[in-house]
């Protein structure tokens, strides 16, 4: 994006912000669709936890995408967004029963990934059905913190307790209408990826009637220069040829079904924080910002990489900066970063910022949450303001001691 247009974003709006360009989203979406063309029955569900902002689920509803949804807050989100009940799927895990059966009352497609849940439910709701999660015990991404499909994840049940499962179907009486996996996030391995996909095809194969099966998604993007990413063409080439075969082997035209979150957002979001202060230590040069981990979580939690950007200074010498926060903790969001020369009141632009950046924001030290902006067809429109001291404090009940 234009860097004038971003400084000229935080003159309007404050610092720091958050801006999501829709016309990458939009782009991504594409990209997505385009690569599964050759499958009769695709659907797309945009994983809203990765940005769960209204006007963003406004855009992929308009877009015809469907909802991925992790509680029943996503789910009434989505419903308030304008999405059909029957294009959200609910996946949730640790949740207790009553939550789901509330859920399934709101006429969304319910996702199980544990065996007693699945028997409760399964009695008490037997005319509604199921999608089942499946643990392929196979690790399709790179970082621990972000891979899901291991032996030891908490998520899904495991392909071995398959038997487990058809017995509760028999029991029940119930139906299982769709089988799903997600391994974790940024999968490069292709192969491995089509592997964990022979794993559920065997697994839908022992149930007779299912209408879906979701592959989940995880895709990584590029983080910086060169960075590598999956081959999302390749993906859907192999996939697409290997999943009209099985349906051809089922007997039935299945839907193929992805949850993306970060392929669709990440790359559409800016977060733009102005510097505070420059120290120099010893060893060191600090840019310090009006921000911190209780704004952009990640670079300490998951030690991703944000390509940082000096907006004011794009022409400047190009010197070594560690770029921190102003919390009383360590949030260091790049260290040694060479970047264009920083002084005070400089605008710096992370990118990358569109996934799980402000959906993790908090208010710690009792900072206020950034303000976001969207832009769309060209205009930009906040989409939600900056929070004030009345927001930190409206649910404190002060008492009189």
């Amino acid at each position: 994006m234009d860097r004038n247009k971003l400084l000229k974003l935080t003159e309007t709006y404050g610092s720091p912000l958050y801006v999501y360009d829709t016309d990458i989203i939009k782009g991504q979406y594409k990209k997505i669709t385009s690569a599964f063309s050759k499958v009769k029955r695709v659907k797309i569900n945009y994983a809203a936890k990765a940005l769960s902002n209204i006007n963003i689920l406004k855009v992929f509803n308009s877009l015809k995408s469907g909802l991925d949804t992790v509680s029943i807050q996503e789910v009434k989100l989505g419903l308030l967004a304008g999405f059909d009940p029957k294009n959200i799927i609910y996946t949730p895990n640790g949740v207790s029963l009553k939550e789901i059966e509330d859920v399934a009352k709101l006429g969304v497609q319910i996702n199980i990934d544990n065996l007693s849940i699945l028997e409760l439910f399964g009695q008490n709701n037997p005319k509604i059905p199921v999608c089942i999660r499946i643990n392929p015990h196979i690790m399709a991404g790179g970082n621990s913190k972000i891979s899901v499909g291991h032996i030891d994840s908490k998520f899904g049940i495991s392909i071995h307790q398959v038997p487990h499962i058809k017995r509760v179907v028999e029991n029940t009486g119930m139906r299982i209408n769709g089988i799903h996996m997600h391994t974790g996030s940024d999968i490069l391995d292709i192969d491995t990826f089509l592997r964990a996909s022979e794993i559920l095809f065997e697994v839908a194969k022992q149930f007779d009637n299912i209408d879906f099966i979701d592959f989940g998604s995880g895709f990584k993007v590029p983080y910086k220069t060169g960075d590598i990413s999956t081959n999302i063409e390749e993906l859907g080439t192999k996939l697409s040829k290997r999943f009209n075969e099985f349906c051809k082997e089922y007997g039935k035209e299945l839907t193929l079904m992805f949850e993306p979150g970060k392929f669709l957002v990440s790359q559409s979001g800016y977060f733009l924080a102005k510097v505070n202060v420059i120290k120099q230590t010893t060893s060191t040069v600090f840019a310090g910002i009006d921000s911190g981990l209780n704004h952009l979580i990640r670079p300490m939690f998951y030690n991703s990489y944000h390509q940082i950007e000096n907006l004011s200074n794009p022409k400047g010498r190009e010197r070594y900066y560690s770029i921190v926060g102003y919390i009383c903790e360590t949030d260091t969001f790049g260290s040694n970063r060479r970047i264009n020369e920083i002084a005070e009141d400089d605008v710096l632009c992370f990118h990358n910022a569109g996934a799980y950046c402000y959906s993790m924001a908090s208010n710690y030290n009792s900072r206020y949450r950034p303000a976001e902006v969207m832009l769309y067809n060209g205009k930009d429109y906040l989409i939600r303001k900056r929070e004030t001291f009345d927001d930190i404090i409206k649910n404190q009940i002060e008492v009189s001691l």
